[in-house]
């Protein structure tokens, strides 16, 4: 008769003393606990824009006050995370709390255009459902994040703008603000510098009333760029949420990347993704969609289908960033440019929020400057 070895029999009488556990537990009325399966990791990663950013022009008030402002857009929108919150929920609250900072080049803080007013534009994207919505000409529109959730959830439309959309905004009870609530000193001054650069570059080109360049503050340190927010929930849904004032002195009725779906916002059920640069390079790039397939089709990371995306970026001409999570929790922050104003939270930075602006900063695994060999 064949005796059972060592291991065999330790086999065995692990399986008698489950048994026994089952049928005791039973007998007392319990069931047997199962193993609960490691859910998705909420996470939320936002910029707050990318470009030319040197520590040395900045004073330590003015790069205390933007950290301060990034870390609580972060904290805003994982707040809503921890709660048990939607990714739609938690990016719309990070973006908000960054349209409602002067600081930043979306909502309050918004750039002005060549003919000196403020034209805002945002999209919005629901990686459950692809489900997605923009505004773009916007002069009224306190928050143009929420109108463009609106008009994502309208189930009828995907883009408005100009007076069209800011009617859909007053229909839908969104806050309306007088245009002057835009303004800012600093901006103001940026775009009293730019019309000086040209100026100088252009004998044709003149502008009554512009001060000496002496007169006007420099503050091209401060966020130029592009906000946003990607976010992943526990019920393991993306959402993408994106806002800007556009380029310093763009040209009356300019359009860039921020509003268009695919160039510099997407969201799907595996990745969702927010840009921040050189617009018209987003939009001839499609920056976002192309991470979006290269991460489907290919099966890259976000790592490196960002990073890839803003090689060729930088190869064309172009610059700025990128932020993506999928649906594993993987993130990127990966920028081609000298910086970006970025943050990030989850269970990895024990639900206290990381925040980047200079590339000598790493503030996760895939936090990525990339430059041209």
């Amino acid at each position: 008769m064949h005796s059972p070895n060592r291991d065999e029999s330790g086999g065995f009488l692990s399986l008698i003393f489950a048994r026994v556990y089952k049928l005791a537990a039973l007998a007392l009325g319990k069931r047997p606990r199962k193993r609960q399966a490691a859910g998705p990791c909420p996470t939320i990663v936002i910029h707050g824009g990318a470009g030319t950013i040197r520590k040395e022009k900045m004073t330590s008030a003015e790069e205390k006050e933007l950290r301060a402002g990034l870390y609580l857009a972060t904290e805003r929108g994982y707040a809503v995370l921890r709660s048990g919150g939607t990714a739609a929920d938690a990016v719309e609250a990070a973006v908000r709390a960054m349209e409602d900072n002067p600081l930043f080049n979306a909502g309050k803080g918004a750039v002005f255009n060549i003919k000196g007013v403020n034209q805002l534009e945002a999209s919005f994207m629901d990686g459950k459902t692809g489900a997605a919505g923009a505004a773009t000409l916007l002069t009224v529109v306190k928050n143009p994040i929420t109108l463009a959730r609106r008009v994502m959830e309208s189930d009828r439309h995907v883009f408005l703008g100009g007076a069209g959309a800011e009617d859909y905004a007053r229909e839908r009870g969104l806050d309306i603000v007088h245009p002057a609530y835009f303004w800012t000193k600093h901006r103001w001054e940026q775009h009293e510098r730019d019309f000086i650069r040209s100026d100088s570059a252009s004998t044709s080109s003149t502008r009554v009333g512009s001060q000496g360049s002496d007169d006007i503050g420099d503050y091209s340190h401060l966020p130029m760029g592009t906000v946003g927010a990607v976010a992943l929930d526990a019920a393991g849904n993306l959402a993408t949420a994106t806002s800007t004032g556009g380029m310093s002195n763009k040209w009356d009725g300019r359009i860039g990347d921020t509003p268009i779906i695919g160039a510099g916002t997407w969201a799907d059920k595996h990745i969702a993704i927010s840009g921040t640069g050189a617009g018209e390079y987003f939009i001839r790039q499609g920056t976002a969609q192309y991470i979006a397939l290269r991460a489907s089709l290919l099966g890259e990371t976000p790592a490196v289908a960002g990073k890839l995306a803003m090689l060729e970026m930088k190869r064309i001409g172009g610059n700025g960033g990128v932020i993506c999570v999928d649906t594993t929790g993987r993130l990127t922050m990966t920028f081609c440019s000298d910086g970006m104003y970025r943050g990030y939270c989850s269970a990895q930075t024990d639900h206290i929020p990381a925040i980047g602006i200079f590339d000598s900063e790493k503030i996760a695994p895939d936090d990525n400057h990339v430059v041209l060999s």
